[in-house]
């Protein structure tokens, strides 16, 4: 009886969180932050990868591992901003909760959402990987290693930027917090020579560029799986609690 009521509850909860994944796609591409962001990220990235392909005369698509987590510091704030911040201020995130939903599948919804979007901005860049298979020998497995840590890192950041949008009913706001908060994640093994040597090894692991420069490489290291997943599930912990705010 208990297993069979644990099923429906799952699968109820699942319904719910597909949802409110479907309605924010659909509010995605019903305006125009979607193709603004998509043509945007790819023009950045064109612009670079292009210019080092025909200046360096290398096909390799090491430039375009190491420019996105930059352009991602922007985009991705950018599109999580709105998913909470709009929600409060518009009223809406109370109509939300009247329904037969919690603040979890709220948040897994809009996280999972977003994080598609940057999947779906990330897709066309594959013409670039097959452009330089015709242009000579490409190394598979760093490319692999790439992509996934790509999205890993991606991930992270769409929770840490849901988590400023939750904080706060201002869109603007919203952005700043989320760009310092993923820019501290980006910078933190890049800072390491004026951390106490005690330290250097905790913030170094603490950096989010450190395990994406590991695993695109090639080599999926489970710690910095470990890593991404361990900190994307905490940071929308954060977001569910955060969310929960307006119920003390």
């Amino acid at each position: 009886m208990n297993t069979a009521l644990s099923v429906k509850s799952m699968s109820s909860s699942i319904h719910n969180i597909a949802t409110i994944f479907r309605k924010e796609v659909r509010s995605y591409f019903n305006s125009a932050v979607a193709y603004v962001v998509i043509v945007v990220f790819l023009a950045i990235v064109g612009w670079f990868h292009t210019s080092n392909l025909f200046l360096v005369n290398v096909a390799s698509l090491r430039l375009m591992f190491e420019l996105i987590p930059l352009v991602f510091l922007f985009v991705v704030p950018a599109i999580t901003m709105r998913l909470l911040a709009e929600e409060k201020k518009a009223g809406t995130i109370e109509l939300l909760v009247t329904k037969p939903l919690s603040d979890t599948e709220i948040v897994l919804g809009k996280f999972l959402a977003a994080w598609a979007l940057i999947g779906v901005a990330l897709l066309p860049t594959l013409v670039y990987y097959l452009t330089m298979t015709f242009l000579g020998s490409i190394d598979n497995g760093p490319v692999i290693g790439g992509y996934l840590g790509l999205l890993l890192l991606a991930g992270v950041y769409t929770s840490v930027g849901l988590l400023a949008s939750s904080l706060t009913d201002s869109q603007i706001v919203a952005f700043i917090v989320g760009f310092l908060l993923v820019f501290v994640f980006f910078m933190l093994d890049k800072v390491l020579v004026y951390v106490p040597s005690a330290l250097t090894s905790i913030v170094e692991y603490l950096g989010a560029d450190f395990h994406f420069s590991n695993i695109a490489r090639g080599v999926v290291d489970s710690r910095d799986v470990v890593y991404f997943l361990s900190v994307l599930g905490f940071v929308l912990y954060l977001t569910v609690v955060s969310l929960g705010r307006r119920k003390w």
